[in-house]
């Protein structure tokens, strides 16, 4: 598997804040300028590589002399204003020192979720990656209110993995890789150098916290690694402090912890299953559960148990076996009131109990992945 890495074409590089700044919030220029070298070595070799870079709200800390961590949404809207100007001077000066052109792509929730956006910012980063030009990704936290509350760089760069069918995704943090335990307080933790498939025991490895200049820990690469191996991608934690780290991943030495890929999905998939919100669940029978499973049948309404949450049609939803266990997700084509109404019944009976019949299915095959 090291030298399926070292095979990769199209690689995305993330950089959380705790690599790019010291702890006093200033830019750390010496490591990223030996980051850039290693990128730009990478392009010698024939490599895309696509940067998604924390540290907008760092960087604002650093530049506006501030020695406390903002806590209010206007204050950290100010500094990712004023940072993102700052990452981005210090990151064209210093691919230019190479010859090498980069630019700027600021991406919300919104340009992931709605699929004409969605398309069009594949668009653009396969077009700029055409041009010979290193796009640079961050969340466009001076306007998404939602990103800075909830949202971490971690997710965003499996999501523009996804976007744009990328063979690896490197996340580059302060830590080696993956743990057995807390290797800051546990000094007996051992590295994980492979994970083959994300367990329930694998999600409880990971700790909560990150470090006061990035908003993410183990738990977002965790859930960035779910997102990138579902979309057959593999991910690699590693060290970003770390001499030659770059080099050495992508040459296949064994370095941070390497979560395999499992089977890819294709690009209308993957939209579907990881960049529209959640808006209610659909909980089916068994019959619906080996027809979905094992013949990639459509949801009908004669298999479906009972319905939660609050949904339109068009809006994306979960099926749920009666264990609880996620089976699928689907864009619906019935409302959550509608799907109550016909719920257990045959297509044929649907235009009898509503009054007219748009499909037959719930959920078409065309509209749903299998999780």
């Amino acid at each position: 598997m090291r030298k399926e890495v070292a095979d990769s074409g199209r690689i995305v590089v993330k950089i959380g804040s705790s690599t790019l700044t010291y702890q006093n919030s200033k830019l750390n220029l010496s490591r990223i300028e030996k980051l850039i070298r290693e990128v730009v070595d990478l392009k010698h070799q024939g490599k895309e590589v696509i940067l998604v870079s924390s540290g907008a709200i760092a960087a604002g800390m650093g530049g506006l002399n501030l020695d406390y961590s903002p806590e209010t949404i206007p204050q950290k809207q100010a500094l990712a204003a004023v940072g993102q100007g700052v990452l981005m001077k210090n990151y064209q000066k210093l691919f230019s020192e190479y010859d090498q052109r980069v630019a700027q792509v600021l991406l919300t929730q919104k340009d992931l979720t709605d699929r004409k956006r969605y398309l069009n910012s594949r668009n653009t980063l396969n077009q700029l990656l055409e041009y010979d030009v290193i796009p640079i990704v961050n969340e466009n936290d001076t306007t998404a209110v939602d990103e800075i509350k909830f949202g971490d760089n971690d997710t965003l760069s499996a999501l523009v993995s996804g976007l744009i069918d990328a063979d690896l995704l490197i996340v580059l943090s302060d830590i080696d890789g993956l743990y057995t335990s807390d290797p800051r307080s546990n000094p007996e933790a051992e590295m994980i150098s492979k994970v083959e498939k994300i367990s329930k025991q694998i999600e409880d490895l990971a700790g909560t916290a990150g470090t006061e200049r990035g908003t993410g820990g183990m738990v977002t690469k965790i859930r960035a690694a779910k997102i990138a191996t579902k979309a057959g991608i593999s991910l690699v934690i590693a060290n970003g402090s770390e001499d030659q780290i770059l080099s050495q991943i992508s040459t296949g030495q064994e370095k941070g912890t390497l979560f395999l890929p499992q089977q890819g999905l294709g690009s209308r998939e993957k939209w579907i299953a990881f960049n529209l919100d959640i808006q209610g669940d659909i909980i089916v029978d068994s019959g619906a559960v080996k027809a979905i499973s094992k013949q990639g049948s459509s949801l009908l309404p004669c298999g479906v148990v009972r319905v939660t949450g609050r949904f339109k049609a068009g809006d994306v939803v979960d099926l749920i076996d009666e264990a609880g266990n996620r089976l699928a997700r689907g864009l619906v084509n019935y409302s959550q009131n509608e799907v109550e109404k016909i719920k257990g019944l045959h297509s044929s009976e649907i235009k009898e109990k509503l009054g007219y019949q748009d499909y037959d299915e719930i959920i078409h095959r065309n509209n749903l992945v299998r999780l």
